[in-house]
């Protein structure tokens, strides 16, 4: 069973401190965000004026539901030849 962080009649646009928290388990939001990148959350970002982390839930979902953005091409790694 998973626990619900926040109910379903306050869902905002972004993640709140609290589920930032529950996420990546730092207080700090330097902290928070390399956790963030480390998981895959690359669109996460501190904001400029608090300084906070600024987490889209729409980014959240797709990447916890494994999407992937159509308009990123993957990049394939060039190797040589073996001698």
């Amino acid at each position: 069973m998973t626990q619900r962080i926040c109910s379903e009649t306050d869902v905002d646009i972004t993640l709140s401190a609290a589920e930032l928290f529950a996420i990546t388990g730092y207080q700090r939001p330097g902290d928070q965000l390399a956790e963030l990148h480390l998981q895959g959350f690359h669109r996460a970002r501190r904001s400029r004026v608090t300084g906070q982390v600024i987490l889209e839930r729409a980014h959240y979902d797709a990447i916890c539901a494994g999407a992937r953005s159509v308009n990123v091409p993957r990049l394939r790694p060039s190797l040589r030849a073996v001698a």
